[in-house]
């Protein structure tokens, strides 16, 4: 039997025209989903920008069934999902993502920092501190320090925000020996309060003022220590020892630089500090001390508050005017407890101290702000003053 080649001479061009045409149809249909994976993209971002959230997550959606392996859509609707505190479907997203095997490095460390942003966000923190330490190498590990340390300190896990602290300081972003200071304050805090450990709260107080000789706190701290065992003398010197140091902290221990300095025998050399710190900087509260000092000393309170006056001649002080009013007679009997309370009632919101950061109020000092939880955040001078 002879085989007879017009047939494969008709064939190939048949195959041929069978293949282009399945060609330009795969072509065609591939121009087809691409056309509509933007349209639903575009769509998208028309009602994010909308801020019409609802919708936009359903374009997203769309776009992500039509093309699941763009990663930029996922981190799109990841983030919306974050944004609307829907937490758990954000890091379904996120985990999906990393589950990937093509997805690149620079996208899956970028997924791993949304995830964890997804744990913080949603309170989960053990999670969040998990995810945070697989950053370690990536761009975001200066970030993910950053978080941590927020983190620790937010657990109060004092050693823990230390040690982090540490890494960051030896990375070069920053100096963190203010806050390294206040570390192993608040950890002789916990070591007076809880343990009732005095010779391990000292300890850690004079570590943090060998380390962070210009800090305040840890001085201040170590006064008052020592001054609840009676060592005055001991508690004076670390008051004395911030003008040098610290000159801008006087105004918050002026009394107790009065009362430490009686109880020792030295409250001339106490005045004196408060004379130069005024001299310096007039401030209300040193004012007041010094007016207490006078007293201490054996002159009348009617003489001594003439110091109130003397402060008023330089920096107008309401609250200044409410403690020289407290001592003033006054002609018309029964007014002076009513102009009393008004005065105090008007300088009272004066007297408090604001953050500087986030604009927290407090009647007291704040060494970390409760509002905004910055360090050092509240100048150490009253609202009148600022």
């Amino acid at each position: 039997m002879e085989f007879d080649l017009s047939w494969i001479l008709l064939g190939v061009p048949l195959v041929f025209a069978l293949g282009w045409l399945a060609s330009r149809l795969d072509l065609r249909q591939l121009r087809i989903e691409n056309q509509r994976a933007p349209k639903a993209y575009f769509k998208g971002l028309n009602y994010l920008l909308n801020e019409q959230q609802d919708q936009a997550i359903d374009a997203f959606i769309e776009a992500v069934q039509k093309d699941p392996d763009t990663s930029e859509l996922h981190f799109a609707l990841g983030n919306l999902f974050r944004r609307r505190g829907e937490y758990e479907r954000a890091v379904r997203v996120h985990e999906h993502l990393l589950s990937r095997a093509d997805l690149s490095q620079s996208d899956r460390d970028r997924a791993q920092h949304a995830l964890a942003q997804d744990f913080l966000k949603a309170g989960l923190l053990d999670r969040a501190e998990d995810a945070l330490r697989k950053l370690e190498g990536t761009r975001y590990e200066e970030q993910a320090w950053l978080t941590l340390l927020s983190l620790h300190e937010r657990a109060r896990d004092w050693p823990q925000a230390a040690t982090v602290a540490g890494r960051l300081q030896a990375s070069g972003q920053a100096d963190f020996s203010a806050r390294q200071a206040h570390y192993l304050c608040e950890q002789a805090a916990e070591a007076l309060n809880k343990k009732h450990d005095a010779q391990a709260a000292q300890q850690l107080l004079l570590q943090a003022i060998e380390q962070t000789p210009s800090a305040a706190r840890p001085r201040i701290q170590l006064a008052g220590l020592l001054a609840g065992r009676d060592d005055w003398s001991g508690a004076f010197e670390q008051l004395m020892s911030l003008e040098h140091h610290a000159p801008q902290a006087v105004p918050l221990v002026a009394s107790e630089l009065v009362r430490i300095g009686h109880a020792s025998g030295q409250l001339a050399q106490a005045r004196q500090l408060l004379e130069r710190s005024y001299a310096a900087t007039p401030s209300v509260d040193v004012a007041d001390a010094l007016v207490q000092a006078e007293v201490t000393a054996g002159t009348p309170l009617h003489d001594a508050r003439a110091g109130y006056v003397r402060h008023m001649a330089q920096e107008p002080s309401l609250i200044a005017a409410a403690r020289w009013l407290s001592q003033e007679a006054f002609a018309q009997e029964g007014a002076h407890p009513v102009v009393q309370r008004s005065v105090e009632h008007a300088a009272r919101p004066l007297a408090r101290y604001r953050c500087a950061a986030c604009g927290f109020e407090a009647q007291g000092y704040f060494w970390q702000c409760p509002g905004c939880q910055a360090w050092e955040s509240f100048p150490p001078r009253r609202i009148e003053e600022l």
